[in-house]
């Protein structure tokens, strides 16, 4: 049974009855064009604040873990023009746990997006190059904020210099900006990072390696945004972008008391941008071999940016060996460049960054890490603005069920 109401303009409606809500009769949202709002009341510390109901079960879930990226073929009793509005991805879902709630009633749409960014080592700045060069008709400027005047001076000129011949090609402008105005911003994005192992290092892992020095430094943005009041997207693309994606959650909704209040950043104003690279890593030695082409249409990659990492040669003719081959690779091909002498950093901040990004302001599909029951995994998905986060469901093969399972469970029990 559903209760339906009317709030301001909206129409919202629960399985829970609201006696706060002024309560309407069924035939209203029948006939209403805009979008319904479904409210449910989820411990925030493991639900999103909200998100695209893109298929009736998810009217029902109980508990969001992995299996959100399951496909549920079951039928529910839900009336036809409810399940009409829910394919034509017009009901969001709304926690009403969060004290933020009522702010996805207004979202913000953009026409061109004004960018942010810290962090100007290699993949931050070959990451503003790859904007530059490819977001003028999406991005209305670059903001760049280091600890180094001269490099910001640097690419300040630099990048502004960056112009096709004859052709009046719109590219964002660089400004510089001052740490106290990062969050006056679209979107946040975190590039910086305590420094990766040098060459010689038996590192085999690199971005675990990371991991507590680039926690402290994210933490420090995290907890700028909830002062500064950010509505924007904060993402991460610094390694390990899962696990500091799960850092600035938690940090960015802590109060003075360090208690989580939830009044900080929303799950889905944080995204991971890792696995875009590790998809194109996969198409790379796909390409390599008749047997693993399949990947380059059907293909399909899931989880962190490094170990733990799924590869899937193809969703509908899954084959466990060539899938646990192409993830093989993959994974090794960050070693693969460090042993040519030379630090991995212009495919991440290209496929990862750049691309991904640009993919998402411009609500396509791409890979990205999002919040999925307190933890953040990388999979298929796009960003609806005014909508919010649609997740990619799967009929999943079993062998392949278990392998993302695993590698949730796995990121899960690491924070």
């Amino acid at each position: 049974m559903f209760y339906f109401y009317k709030y301001k303009d909206k129409v919202l409606f629960s399985q829970k009855k609201y006696n706060d809500l002024h309560p309407i009769d069924e035939f209203q949202p029948k006939k209403y064009q805009g979008i319904l709002y479904y409210l449910v009341d989820s411990d925030p510390k493991s639900n999103r604040r909200s998100f695209i109901i893109s298929d009736p079960s998810l009217l029902f879930i109980e508990n969001e873990d992995w299996s959100l990226l399951k496909q549920d073929n079951k039928k529910y009793n839900i009336p036809q023009w409810l399940e009409d509005k829910i394919y034509s991805l017009n009901v969001i879902s709304l926690n009403t746990s969060y004290p933020s709630w009522q702010d996805m009633l207004n979202p913000i749409n953009n026409k061109k997006w004004r960018i942010n960014l810290v962090g100007l080592g290699d993949v931050g700045t070959t990451l503003l190059i790859g904007l530059r060069l490819l977001g003028g008709e999406d991005i209305l400027y670059l903001g760049i904020y280091g600890r180094s005047p001269n490099k910001v001076d640097r690419l300040h000129h630099e990048l502004n210099q960056i112009y096709a011949p004859f052709y009046n090609n719109p590219y964002p402008d660089i400004v510089s900006i001052a740490k106290d105005n990062l969050f006056e911003c679209d979107m946040f994005i975190f590039c910086a990072s305590a420094g990766v192992p040098s060459l010689d290092s038996n590192v085999k892992d690199v971005r675990m390696f990371q991991f507590q020095k680039n926690s402290e430094i994210i933490s420090i943005y995290a907890k700028l945004a909830r002062d500064k009041g950010f509505k924007g997207i904060f993402a991460v693309v610094s390694d390990p972008v899962d696990l500091l994606c799960k850092v600035a959650f938690l940090e960015s909704n802590k109060n003075s008391n360090n208690v989580l209040d939830f009044n900080g950043l929303a799950p889905e104003q944080i995204r991971g941008y890792g696995l875009g690279v590790m998809n194109a890593r996969a198409r790379y030695y796909a390409m390599q071999s008749p047997k693993t082409m399949d990947y380059l249409h059907d293909g399909r990659a899931f989880g962190p940016h490094g170990e733990d990492l799924i590869i899937a040669n193809s969703i509908s003719n899954y084959d466990d060996k060539l899938s646990l081959m192409l993830t093989e690779r993959t994974i090794k091909a960050n070693l693969a460049v460090r042993d040519t002498g030379f630090k991995p950093y212009i495919a991440p901040a290209l496929s990862s960054g750049s691309l991904s990004i640009l993919a998402t302001i411009r609500e396509q599909w791409h890979y990205s890490a999002t919040f999925m029951g307190g933890v953040f995994m990388g999979s298929k998905n796009r960003l609806l603005y005014s909508k919010g986060i649609e997740l990619e469901r799967l009929s999943l093969p079993e062998n392949l069920e278990n392998r993302i399972k695993n590698t949730y469970e796995r990121l899960e029990s690491i924070i």
